[in-house]
């Protein structure tokens, strides 16, 4: 018996989190959610201000996206998971195996992409504390996918990925 997909598409702010999660949507009609709405108010209202979250802002916003993994799946989410405790913890609250793709680019190419979009709380300032937060995934633990390429390319990686892995 296969298990539900359970899918984070992750990276820092700007990387194109929502687009290919958006695009992955369409293409395996499974429902996409942006986890940017699972965070707590106060989250929001920090980066808002230009202040990062710290590990005990982010918990509670973890353990949201592993329960809407859990009771949602089939189910792709956006979200940074910058840490690898942080995928511990969404892999230790979905209820089956998750799928981490890891969408990767230049600080320069991200900041260019970040500078262009509109109404979105994260501010380019806060771009260098996601850098140094992150903690790159191994290839044990997800698909890096380039971000330097079209769209539909970086969506069919990650598509065929999950076709040949699926759990």
């Amino acid at each position: 018996m296969t298990q539900p997909l359970r899918v984070i598409v992750m990276g820092v702010a700007g990387c194109g989190k929502s687009s290919v999660g958006e695009g992955l949507s369409a293409q395996l009609h499974i429902p996409y959610h942006d986890g940017d709405d699972l965070h707590p108010t106060a989250n929001v209202e920090k980066m808002r201000a230009g202040i990062p979250l710290t590990d005990d802002d982010r918990w509670p916003w973890l353990d949201r996206v592993a329960q809407a993994l859990l009771e949602g799946a089939p189910l792709i989410i956006g979200c940074s998971a910058l840490k690898r405790s942080y995928r511990d913890r969404i892999r230790a609250g979905a209820g089956g195996p998750v799928t981490f793709a890891h969408l990767t680019g230049s600080r320069d190419l991200i900041a260019a992409r970040m500078a262009q979009r509109s109404g979105h709380y994260m501010p380019l300032s806060l771009l260098d504390s996601q850098f140094a937060a992150l903690e790159p995934p191994g290839p044990d633990e997800a698909l890096a996918v380039p971000i330097d390429q079209p769209l539909p390319a970086i969506v069919a990686a990650i598509a065929a990925h999950l076709q040949r892995n699926a759990p």
